[in-house]
This record gives C-alpha cells, sequence and structure tokens, in this order.
C-alpha cells in the first residue's frame, strides 16, 4: 500500500481540525445528482403516465365510437326500432354485441331516451343518463358521463330508417374503471422502468463520486478553494522561478519569478518554450528528455541556475530557475582575491629571494653590488606601482591591475598598462559597481594571459591593458600576443560553453557580455595586427560602457 501523499495528509489534517464535519465535494455532488436524477426519472415518469392516459382515453373513445356506429348502422337494429317490440329484438344483439368488444355497455334507446336495451335488464325502459341532444339532430355525440356503471367514456350515434329520420338512438361505452385497468399493464412496466433508470442512474452517480473523491481526496468545496488559494500564493511569492510545461512544451504556468528571471512579458501561457523569446540554450535545457541538473545559463542581465524534471509518465515537465547572478559576481570577487593572494604570496617569495641575495652579496663583502641590486630590484617594483596609481584613479581597477600583474609575472607574462591609460577618481558613475569591473576587466585580463602562455612558444608573453575615458565612454581593451580567435567564430565567442581551453567551462566572456550589456555598453572582438604593432598580435577585446546615460535592458 502506497503512503499517503502529502495534499491526502493535509487535507485530513484540515478535516480532523473543523469543529464540524462538511460533506465531501463528492458526498455533495452525488447527492445533487441523485436529486437530479430522481426528478428527471419522476418528471418523465410522471409525462408517459399522462401521454398513456390520455392515449387510452382516446382510444376508449375510438374503440365506442366504432361499436355504435356499427351498432346503429346494422339492419338489424333499423328493423326493430320501427317493429313492435324492440328491447325483445335488441336486447340480446346487444349483449352479444357488447361480449364480442372491449366495450362496457350497449345500450340501444328511442329518441326521447328510453332505453331498449341495457346491461341490466332492470334498467329497461327507464330514461338514459346522459345527453342526447347532438344525436337525437343526427350528430354523434361523445361525453364523459356518470351512469348506472359508473363514471364512462360513452358515444351516442343515431339509427336512421330509409327515409332517413332518427327513429332510434345507439349508446356505447367503456367505464373510466376498465380505462384504469388497461393502464395497469403499461404503469407497471413505466414504474419499473423509472426505478431501473433511478437506480441505474444512482449508481453511475456514486461511481462519478467516488471516482472525484478519490481525485479531490475526500476535500469538500471549502477545503478545495483554500488548497487554490494557497497554491497560487506560494507559486507567486516563492523567489524560485518556477515554469510548468505539457508534453508538447507548451507552458502552463509561469509564476512571478520566472517571468522576472526570464525577463518576459504579457501571457505565456499556451506558448511553446521557442515562442516566450529565450535562448537558445534555455530551450534546449528545457525541452531536453532527460532531467538538467543545477546548469547554469546567461541571460541578458542574469546569472540562472536551471533545473528540469519529467512530470509523471510523459505529463510534461517542471524547470525551476535560480538567480546566481549575485553569487557568480561574489565567485569571481572571490577568484580575484585569491589571485591577489596567490599574487602576494609569489611577491613575498620573490621578495624573500632578493633580500637573500643581497644578503649572500653583504656577506661576501661585496656591498656596492648589493645596493645596486637591492635600489634597481626596489625601482622596478616601484616603476610599476607608480604608473598604475597614477594612471588610474580607481581604487578598485587600480588593485585589480597591481594584483593581476604580479600574478600575470609569476606565470612568466608581462602586464603593460599602455601611456594612453588615465582613469580619475570620482569619473566612474555609482551604477557602475566595483563587481562589475572585477567581472569585466578580471575575466578579459585572466583569458589574455592564458592565451599568451598557450602561444608562448611564437611569441613571448605578454599582455597590454588600456584603461581610460573617452567621449562620455569607459574604454577598457585588453591585448595579448596569443593565436587570435578565428574569426568565423566572433559570434560564438561570448556565447557561455565556448572556450578555447581543454578544461574551460566557456563562462568568463559569457559574463562580460552580460555585464557589459547590463550597464548599457557592449563588448567587441578585434586582432592586435589591426590596432598595434609590435608584439602584441592575438586577440584584442574592447568594452565601451556610457558613464552619463543610465543603464538600458537589452
Amino acid at each position: 500500500m502506497h503512503p499517503p501523499s502529502p495534499t491526502a495528509r493535509a487535507a485530513r489534517a484540515a478535516r480532523a481540525a473543523r469543529p464540524r464535519r462538511r460533506r465531501s465535494l463528492a458526498g455533495r455532488l452525488f447527492a445533487v445528482q441523485v436529486v437530479i436524477v430522481g426528478a428527471v426519472v419522476a418528471g418523465g415518469a410522471v409525462l408517459a403516465y399522462l401521454f398513456t392516459a390520455a392515449r387510452a382515453e382516446d382510444t376508449a373513445r375510438h374503440e365506442a365510437t366504432a361499436v355504435a356506429q356499427s351498432v346503429a348502422d346494422a339492419p338489424t337494429v333499423r328493423a326493430a326500432a320501427v317493429g313492435p317490440d324492440p328491447s325483445a329484438v335488441l336486447q340480446p344483439y346487444a349483449q352479444q354485441v357488447r361480449a364480442d368488444t372491449d366495450v362496457d355497455f350497449v345500450t340501444v334507446m328511442d329518441p326521447q331516451g328510453i332505453r331498449w336495451t341495457h346491461p341490466d335488464p332492470a334498467q329497461i325502459g327507464r330514461p338514459f343518463l346522459g345527453h342526447i341532444d347532438q344525436a337525437r339532430q343526427g350528430r354523434l355525440q361523445q361525453e364523459t358521463y356518470t351512469g348506472t356503471l359508473g363514471p364512462s367514456v360513452r358515444v351516442v350515434a343515431p339509427v336512421y330508417d330509409d327515409e332517413h329520420h332518427v327513429v332510434a338512438l345507439v349508446s356505447a361505452g367503456i367505464t373510466v374503471d376498465n380505462i384504469s385497468a388497461r393502464l395497469r399493464v403499461p404503469l407497471l412496466a413505466l414504474t419499473g422502468i423509472a426505478v431501473g433508470a433511478l437506480a441505474l442512474g444512482a449508481a453511475a452517480s456514486y461511481l462519478v463520486a467516488a471516482r472525484l473523491r478519490r481525485d479531490t481526496h475526500g476535500m469538500d468545496a471549502e477545503d478545495l478553494a483554500h488548497l487554490y488559494d494557497y497554491h497560487q500564493a506560494t507559486l507567486h511569492s516563492v523567489r524560485e522561478g518556477l515554469v510548468l510545461f505539457d508534453r508538447d512544451h507548451r507552458v502552463l504556468l509561469c509564476n512571478d519569478a520566472a517571468r522576472e528571471l526570464l525577463q518576459v512579458d504579457g501571457e505565456v501561457e499556451g506558448l511553446t518554450v521557442r515562442q516566450i523569446g529565450l535562448s537558445s540554450s534555455l530551450i534546449r535545457a528545457m525541452e531536453s528528455v532527460e532531467p538538467v541538473r543545477d546548469e547554469v545559463h546567461l541571460t541578458a542581465e542574469r546569472v540562472l541556475l536551471v533545473n528540469t524534471s519529467p512530470i509523471g509518465a510523459g505529463l510534461g515537465s517542471v524547470a525551476t530557475l535560480r538567480d546566481h547572478t549575485e553569487l557568480q559576481g561574489l565567485t569571481g570577487e572571490l577568484d580575484t582575491v585569491k589571485g591577489v593572494a596567490a599574487a602576494l604570496d609569489a611577491q613575498a617569495h620573490e621578495a624573500a629571494n632578493r633580500l637573500h641575495a643581497v644578503v649572500s652579496l653583504i656577506e661576501l663583502g661585496r656591498h656596492r653590488e648589493a645596493v645596486e641590486f637591492a635600489t634597481a630590484e626596489l625601482a622596478l617594483a616601484q616603476r610599476l606601482t607608480d604608473r598604475v596609481v597614477g594612471a588610474v584613479g580607481e581604487p578598485v581597477l587600480a588593485a585589480l591591475l597591481l594584483g593581476k600583474a604580479a600574478q600575470a609575472a609569476e606565470r612568466g607574462v608581462e602586464l603593460h598598462l599602455t601611456e594612453d591609460s588615465r582613469i580619475d577618481d570620482g569619473v566612474l558613475p555609482d551604477r557602475l559597481t566595483p563587481r562589475d569591473l572585477v567581472t569585466l576587466l578580471g575575466n578579459l585580463i585572466d583569458n589574455a594571459v592564458d592565451a599568451a602562455i598557450e602561444n608562448a612558444a611564437h611569441a613571448a608573453p605578454e599582455v597590454r591593458v588600456t584603461a581610460r575615458t573617452e567621449d562620455g565612454h569607459l574604454l577598457l581593451r585588453v591585448v595579448d600576443t596569443g593565436a587570435g580567435v578565428d574569426p568565423a567564430a566572433a559570434d560564438e565567442v561570448f556565447r557561455r560553453g565556448w572556450t578555447t581551453k581543454q578544461h574551460g567551462r566557456g563562462l568568463g566572456l559569457a559574463l562580460v557580455a552580460q555585464t557589459a550589456r547590463r550597464n548599457g555598453g557592449d563588448v567587441r572582438l578585434g586582432h592586435g595586427d589591426d590596432r598595434f604593432g609590435g608584439p602584441c598580435g592575438g586577440a584584442v577585446l574592447t568594452v565601451r560602457l556610457p558613464l552619463q546615460r543610465p543603464a538600458v535592458d537589452v
């Protein structure tokens, strides 16, 4: 037996907490269905009874009419009506006709209504009970009247002689009791059908109610309404993005966080994943048959962590989105700090070696050489620091450049700050955060250093960095002595996953492009031979960011 689902447990807990027991939605539906089926069956039975009763009365009237007219047209009746003793001839004849047909009485009378025949011989000679005015005038007369045999449907027909004078009247009728007896059999059948239909409808309603009770876990309408409200409130209040897809990858649900993370506007429910304007990598992830686990994707402004999972047996899939933009920025800053720490460690190690050299020279009595060596090394280190600090007034950029220079030197790469670099303190806008500067320049320098080292067999490893303001923009340019980038791959460089490194993730340049777009700028790829001569002939990556205008949405 499967353990109860969380929804079922929640429903039972809610029912247990209620002060009084309410009927479940399935129970209410069952009661309503039974009432409706009962009303429909009862109404149908009543209508069928009324229709059958009317048809039975009409049939009885037609039968009585046929018998009355047949008797009135009989030669025996005509002859006896003008004979000396009509009762003697017509009484046996009327009784025989009544026995041969389904009528209850056949009465023959004179034009004044005095009976010549009657099922009860004691009634012969007495006046006929009923209306005969129309029959005396030669017209057929029909009515329902209470006579000696009780209420009956009767017909009175005139009897004509050879000269077309009314010489007698014939009445044939069927009692209401006889009509009711005729209705008894179809009424019983109708009752049986109605009871069967009611039982079948109740059974079908019970099955439907049982299925509904199982599907709704026995909850009533109020429980379902509360559950729906909780469901909506939860979906739209969680910070994680949630997108539900059907088996055709159409959006069934997209909560507020997902709309914000994916930067989609308007109604997206009913659209396919390809119709809501996502990147190709996100489309592939959300259309993937296999589950996706903690996969990093970049949008125009965000770093998203995407997970997908199928729902049920081919019902669709669910995608969850988490914003890792800040985490990625912090990771970049941490990497930079680690790099600076490693550079400082390398500098400390190198300083220790130089100090040992100075001490050794002193111990050997070569004081002048020791002073010259120490002075030269101090001037070299101070020259780079003075160059960076004098050109770059932004402390974050200055610290980053010094750390990256030391780190590059440890790896055998010379990092130069070009002569035209100049950024005064206070020029950069507040919206251009230090984190973004670290992301932009740190990733560009790291990639340039790696490219220069990989191409060290063909050119001395060197990286040139330009950082200046011009025409209301911040310009950051990094040139390396690497092998450069194939022009055919220029459009793919800034796509997540593109890399020339054997163990790279292809995320650095994608983050640079995203950060540049988020700040209203752009990043371009060129070749060193096009801009600079000399040793730097590799890739040229240039970032331009506006200083005055606000960031724009891309």
